[in-house]
């Protein structure tokens, strides 16, 4: 090992290169009890983006009340202007609807997402409406999004497993995701909320979505590890061909409306599996451990990722 990255022996039949979809600032501060201040999360996109990630979901234009730790929206893009310089950096912004669509857009968003839910009950508690209420709202954004030639991500969430539900049957996801794509979604992100996928669930999912029609290339895999799946998960993921994997820096978040949500996968340790398996990402592993080990100190606790805290350790 040297430079804090493992030895590189690759395995066969996975992806020579996988692009992280950071979700930190927005998915993971969501979920704090304490508002950061604006300059604090402007200063922690550039630090991710100084790290080498190209994707980073900026925030979120979801009514205050509902977040208010994102609800200076207006107020931080504008600090990421300078960031425009980069080519190949997205700053993706999540809309709930139209109104929050035209927010983006007034500041210049050229990505956003939308969330839905696999589940009827989740769907109500977080949306305020049934899954295929949810969908009918999502038209016209995705829809407009499109016209502006605008990427739309669909967050699916509950894919695996729901609180209230229970487990979630396969072909119920596969029915909600085909319905994201038809409704114009670049990307879909299959999410486990809860934590609860396992690897030969994972292949399944994946395999019922490919013969339904659904690209991997379009798919994208956002874990939990709530408990300890998330990496075993992600790797089960690539085997089937998926080359776009959300993580949160220094595991940052969960879910405010899933309360058995635990934190997101670490970016740091998502990246050091990659790197150990001779996968390419583009990251700094020491500079986005350095990011974490910083805002977790504003944050005022340690970085539950063990590879944040193996590195910032070693000396």
């Amino acid at each position: 090992m040297a430079d804090g990255l493992p030895m590189q022996i690759a395995a066969s039949a996975l992806p020579a290169r996988v692009r992280i979809h950071e979700v930190g600032p927005r998915d993971g501060l969501q979920n704090e009890k304490a508002v950061v201040p604006t300059e604090v999360k402007a200063e922690f996109i550039h630090r991710l983006a100084a790290a080498g990630l190209t994707t980073i979901e900026a925030t979120s234009f979801v009514h205050p009340r509902w977040v208010p730790q994102l609800a200076d929206a207006e107020a931080l893009l504008p600090l990421l202007d300078d960031l425009d310089d980069l080519d190949d950096l997205a700053l993706p912004v999540l809309v709930p609807n139209e109104r929050g669509l035209d927010r983006a857009l007034a500041l210049g968003a050229r990505r956003i997402a939308v969330f839905g839910s696999a589940t009827e009950t989740f769907s109500r508690k977080n949306l305020n409406r049934g899954v295929a209420e949810s969908l009918a709202m999502f038209a016209p954004v995705i829809a407009r999004a499109r016209e502006q030639h605008v990427r739309v991500r669909g967050y699916l969430s509950m894919c695996f497993g729901d609180p209230w539900e229970g487990p979630v049957p396969v072909a119920q996801v596969v029915t909600v995701a085909r319905q994201l794509i038809e409704l114009g979604c670049d990307e879909l992100s299959l999410g486990d909320t809860i934590g609860v996928a396992t690897p030969g669930h994972v292949g399944a999912l994946l395999s019922a979505l490919t013969v339904e029609g659904v690209p991997v290339s379009a798919i994208g895999v956002h874990f939990h590890d709530t408990y300890g799946q998330a990496l075993s998960n992600t790797l089960a993921a690539l085997q089937h061909g998926v080359s776009t994997v959300d993580a949160s820096a220094g595991g940052l978040g969960g879910c405010p409306y899933a309360k058995s949500a635990t934190g997101n996968l670490a970016t740091e340790d998502l990246v050091w599996m990659l790197h150990g398996l001779g996968i390419e990402t583009g990251v700094d592993l020491d500079r986005l451990t350095a990011t974490s080990v910083w805002m977790a100190d504003r944050l005022g606790r340690p970085s539950p990722s063990r590879t944040v805290r193996a590195l910032s350790h070693k000396e």
